[in-house]
């Protein structure tokens, strides 16, 4: 099999026609060749640089340096398409023609030569453009600028290495080499440029020329370190530029050696005293920058075994602990570190690793408060507290710093359930006197907590003294008695949802169960068996499996009169699931965008129940409807009214609306009252943990316990990376959440592909990006760096992004078009062509309004929906009848509560940090009903935010995993976040 019908076999339809029309446009030439491998050149439009396409002709494999997810991607098969077209009769003919050189007459292309030369010690280069005639043109502008103004000769196309060295010397074409940009130029040189040094053919290394050094014993009994230059230096061109084995290569260590190597030789002597300093700090820091040679043996032994550890010089008087920490390496210690010195305490010297050794010191500054050689005392209450965190330290001698503290004994956890009531003490027997009953002193159970979570083994008795802490107990139980403890009332009564973890504290501390607890037991069995809810009888849908067992979950929680969480991807039916599952008078609080969409089902599914919408100036309660029907809008302005009737059921739809949980909204659906609360989100979590347990704190209120002590029990550590406390938070939450996924419970469901396009910016819109993120760059960086708001990073993020986009959505600019919209239009083009119908987001309706010229232009009809459309059902019935191909929406108006499953071509024209509105829109098109293979194409601007964007959207993926997947490490958007995303 040639290596074209391999590319084309493992190429996608659509990716293959885009390699045809490249073709076509002849956008494909042939840059060099061999019997074995066959090399091209791809313009595509909207590039600066042709990506650079190499066909393995013997082994049927290619790459490409356009770094698309597609693979093979068009340029792959463009060029496996162009070489089909060469007029050869076998793929041995095929591989000598591709293998043969460029024809040297007209056809030959045009090449770019680097001109070097010296001009006052300094290094000078030209960039001559040499035309197949033998005529020469200075470039006088950037390669990038001619490329996107078509002034560049015909086949002359710039390389990745060319535009890398354009943006490096900036927009002059004549100019001497600054010192710091040499290295990298060099460098880029080195990868097939033509290169002369004063009119001369020259070959470029970037590989730095390097000083050697060696030490040798000295005439009269001391040590003489000597630097020069390395022997392959031959001329020293310029000022960090040397001819060295044959080629021009940078200079490097010029702090030492000097810009033009004038420095060397370098000579210091080192006599018997001075010695331990050439040892363990001079050749230490010399061997890190150029290659040292030890040509003595007097040297002092160095040893690289020994390691810098903490030690600590303990002494008790009464009730003081007195503590000196000193710096030492090795076990038993060899040397002690005394400032910049090293004192050996005999023949081996270490080599000293200063990186740890700051890394120690800044621990024992952090964790113990303490300073190197400095002497502190610890009295009391102080000491014991000093003596707990030094044992969890680890570094001092133990036995001194456990006999500067007197302990009494070690407490005892007691368990007292009474019903839905528990209570938790630590005891300590203890007796005053010789012949004395036993006295019981006690400890606070949260007291007892905070010194565990703190690393303390001590905590202090109520009625005085110090006992320790039962650390293996704790361990084990610690986290589930902390979650019950908080979620108590002030009564020490529990919420019906924090029983299962109650019942679960009693069976390992052989305590009696709470009686209610029987009553949940198939919620926590573990094969998860609910029993069958019988369906209402005028129910007029046929469900699914998955849908029939989401009924019976919420069924038994709404007997049991707990909250749920519907969770269950996008497209799964969560409205007809909750709607099976309605019983008693029923409040749902909605987007405004779906009211009518709720409406419509309950009327089609269940025509029995009464609706009533509660919208609008004259709103009123009905109190005979059985659904009433309203807005979160609706729900904040009237939170008193609805929060004074008891709902028997209370559903809040797209949950995500009060995942703030100190918004107006939250606080408002927090007063609901209700015996089943119901909650339906396909992304409870989307940023940050908090979120979840906004979400949570409405369906079972109590179960989290408060937001401040769930930080610091969960957000925090998961944070951290604890995995621990992630599994504890799903186990947590797990009876009260279901979440399925389309691939795990509709297998039949098509495949969705996701893609990059990546778009290169052209240099006009270059300069307005780089404008946008000089200007603000500076002064948020201050602003956060200081404690500044997330506001202003925010809004200099929404600047880039736009000029990302297109230069018109930045204030005082102007621009007809951009990459990104001429990169979206060839695909839509190509996508009408082969009969596919697409769905364009974006976050912004100016945008949209960019792009809808360009396809009347372009002759492709389409229509638009965002939050100024009236009759939503009337434009999203133009795509679904096929009237158009086209459907330009905005993220927020189109996000939810649509079924366009007639498309199944996705554009996201501006991405965003949290990926689960994309996912969101995505679902628009995948989703129940649609057989055809979805496509989701997320357009991104190279070299700009978005490409960090994106891999800041692998992160917060994660956030939904903590609490509903595997992940074990999350959080929120941070100011680090930003910074990275601004840099």
């Amino acid at each position: 099999m040639s290596i074209s019908d391999v590319v084309r076999k493992a190429a996608l339809p659509a990716i293959w026609s885009q390699g045809v029309k490249l073709v076509r446009e002849q956008a494909v030439t042939r840059a060099s060749g061999s019997a074995k491998e066959a090399v091209f050149r791809v313009r595509a439009p909207g590039q600066a640089v042709a990506p650079t396409v190499t066909l393995y002709l013997e082994d049927g494999e290619w790459s490409c340096d356009c770094d698309s997810k597609v693979d093979p991607c068009a340029h792959v098969t463009a060029a496996a398409i162009a070489l089909t077209q060469a007029p050869a009769a076998s793929a041995e003919a095929a591989a000598e023609q591709a293998a043969a050189p460029p024809p040297p007459t007209a056809e030959a292309a045009p090449r770019l030569l680097y001109r070097l030369a010296r001009r006052d010690g300094r290094l000078v280069m030209t960039r001559v453009i040499v035309t197949p005639d033998g005529k020469e043109q200075i470039v006088r502008a950037p390669i990038t600028s001619d490329v996107a103004r078509g002034r560049l000769p015909r086949g002359l196309t710039p390389t990745h290495e060319d535009v890398k060295i354009d943006r490096l010397i900036g927009a002059t074409s004549i100019d001497t080499i600054p010192l710091d940009r040499i290295a990298p130029i060099l460098d880029a040189l080195a990868n097939g440029a033509e290169v002369t040094l004063d009119g001369a053919p020259v070959r470029i290394s970037g590989e730095k020329i390097l000083p050697r050094a060696v030490v040798e014993d000295g005439p009269k009994g001391e040590l003489v370190l000597r630097v020069d230059r390395d022997p392959g230096v031959t001329e020293v061109v310029a000022a960090g530029v040397a001819l060295a084995y044959g080629e021009l290569r940078p200079l490097g260590e010029t702090p030492t050696t000097g810009e033009r190597l004038e420095k060397l030789p370098l000579v210091r002597s080192f006599g018997k005293a001075e010695q331990t300093e050439l040892v363990t700090r001079v050749l230490p820091d010399l061997e890190n920058k150029i290659p040292v040679d030890v040509a003595t043996r007097r040297l002092p032994k160095r040893t690289q075994q020994a390691r810098p550890r903490l030690t600590f010089d303990l002494g008790t008087e009464g009730h003081t602990l007195s503590v000196l920490p000193v710096l030492v390496y090795g076990d038993p210690p060899i040397a002690r570190v005394d400032g910049d010195n090293v004192v050996p305490f005999g023949k081996q010297v270490p080599v000293r690793r200063r990186s740890e050794e700051l890394a120690l010191l800044a621990r024992l500054r952090d964790e113990l408060d303490l300073v190197l050689g400095r002497r502190v005392d610890f009295d009391g209450e102080s000491a014991a507290r000093f003596a707990s965190r030094l044992r969890a330290f680890q570094l001092a001698t133990g036995d001194a710093a456990a006999a500067a503290v007197h302990e009494t004994g070690t407490l005892v956890p007691r368990l007292r359930v009474e019903g839905d009531r528990f209570d938790l003490v630590f005891e300590l027997a203890t007796a005053e006197s010789e012949g004395e009953a036993p006295k019981t002193a006690k400890a606070d159970a949260a007291a007892v907590l905070r010194a565990f979570r703190g690393g303390l083994e001590l905590v202090p008795l109520e009625g005085g003294g110090w006992a320790k802490l039962p650390a293996d107990w704790l361990a084990k139980h610690g986290s589930r008695v902390a979650d019950l403890l908080d979620a108590r009332d002030p009564e020490g009564k529990l919420p019906k949802a924090a029983l299962p973890d109650l019942g679960a504290l009693a069976d390992l501390l052989d305590a009696p169960k709470p009686l209610a607890l029987e009553a949940l037991a198939p919620l926590l069995s573990a094969d998860g068996t609910i029993p069958h809810a019988a369906l209402p009888p005028e129910l007029n849908a046929t469900l699914r499996d998955y849908q029939a067992r989401g009924v019976d979950w919420l069924s038994f929680l709404r007997d049991a009169e707990l909250g749920a969480v519907l969770a269950d991807d996008m497209g799964l039916g969560k409205t007809l699931q909750t709607i099976s599952a309605l019983r008693g008078r029923t409040l749902v609080v909605c987007p405004r965008s779906v009211v009518f969409n709720w409406a419509d089902e309950i009327a089609r599914f269940r025509p029995s129940l009464r609706v009533a919408v509660y919208h609008g100036t004259e709103r009123e309660l009905d109190p005979n409807a059985d659904v009433t029907l309203t807005t979160y809008a609706v729900l904040r302005l009237d939170v008193e009214t609805l929060a004074k009737t008891e709902w028997d059921v209370v559903v809040l739809d797209e949950a995500q609306a009060i995942k703030n949980a100190t918004s107006q909204t939250a606080r408002a659906a927090f007063q609901l009252s209700s015996r089943f609360r119901v909650a339906l989100s396909g992304t409870p979590v989307e940023n940050r943990l908090e979120e979840l347990w906004s979400v949570m704190h409405f369906a079972n209120p109590g179960l989290l316990g408060g937001l401040t002590s769930f930080q610091e029990r969960y957000v925090t550590p998961i944070q951290n990376g604890e995995r621990d406390a992630a599994a504890r938070l799903r186990a947590r939450i797990k009876p009260f959440v279901l979440r399925r996924m389309k691939k795990d419970v509709l297998p039949e469901l098509p495949p969705r592909t996701e893609a990059r396009l990546f778009v290169e910016l052209e240099a006009t819109e270059r300069a307005v990006y780089d404008a946008v993120r000089v200007a603000t760059r500076k002064e948020v960086a201050e602003k956060l760096a200081h404690g500044g708001s997330v506001l202003a990073a925010l809004e200099a993020l929404l600047r880039l992004r736009q000029a990302a986009c297109h230069a018109a959505l930045v204030p005082g600019q102007e621009a007809s078009s951009s990459s990104k919209i001429e990169r979206l239009l060839e695909a839509l083009e190509e996508a009408a062509a082969d009969g596919h119908k697409a769905l364009v987001f974006s976050q912004w309706t100016s945008m949209l309004d960019l792009v809808e010229p360009h396809l009347r232009e372009a002759n492709i009809a389409f229509t638009r929906l965002d939050g100024s459309t009236r009759d939503r059902a009337a434009v999203v019935a133009e795509l679904n009848d096929g009237k158009v191909p086209v459907m330009l929406i905005s993220l927020k108006a189109g996000g939810t509560g649509l079924n366009l499953t007639a498309a199944d071509h996705v554009f996201l024209l501006d991405p965003w940090w949290n990926p689960a509105v994309e996912d969101q829109a995505a679902d628009r098109a995948h989703r129940i009903g649609q057989d055809k293979p979805v496509m989701v194409y997320r357009l991104v601007a190279k070299d700009t935010v978005e490409e960090r964007i994106l891999k800041l959207q692998e992160q917060k993926r994660a956030v939904a995993d903590v609490a509903l997947g595997e992940a074990g490490q999350a959080g929120g958007i941070t100011r680090e976040d930003l910074l990275a995303l601004l840099a």
